[in-house]
């Protein structure tokens, strides 16, 4: 009865903490895609750059180089991405960015994460 009861209690201490290890572990899917995508845009800002087109052609998937189903996971998919993107000649950084990634259904905490152009990374619980 002893070992019985104290397996319980470990369980009840284990299961919350690998909960988050679950979580965070899906998340890197997510975070791997993110750098991807942030890497393109740097591919695409320097091409466009050096031909001044950058500012008519704002990085869409296509012009990146993506098609939707590239983004397709096994938790994420081509609808939890968005990004922003700014390009100023002179400017300092010239480029900017933000990639934000919305978690899907099955994934608890954060809800959102973001990547901007210095690889700094924001949450959103």
């Amino acid at each position: 009865m002893v070992v019985v009861l104290i397996v319980g209690v470990l369980a009840a201490v284990a299961i919350p903490m690998m909960r988050g290890r679950i979580n965070e572990a899906k998340w890197t899917e997510g975070k791997t895609t993110m750098g991807t995508i942030a890497t393109a845009i740097r591919a695409y800002a320097s091409e466009k750059r050096s031909t001044g087109a950058y500012g008519a052609n704002q990085p869409s998937m296509g012009r990146l180089g993506f098609i939707p189903t590239d983004f397709t996971g096994t938790y994420f998919d081509a609808t939890n991405y968005s990004w922003t993107t700014a390009y100023v000649d002179g400017g300092a950084p010239p480029l900017t960015f933000t990639i934000t990634a919305t978690a899907p259904v099955g994934i608890a905490s954060p809800t959102s994460r973001t990547l901007n152009n210095l690889g700094q990374w924001t949450e959103t619980p």
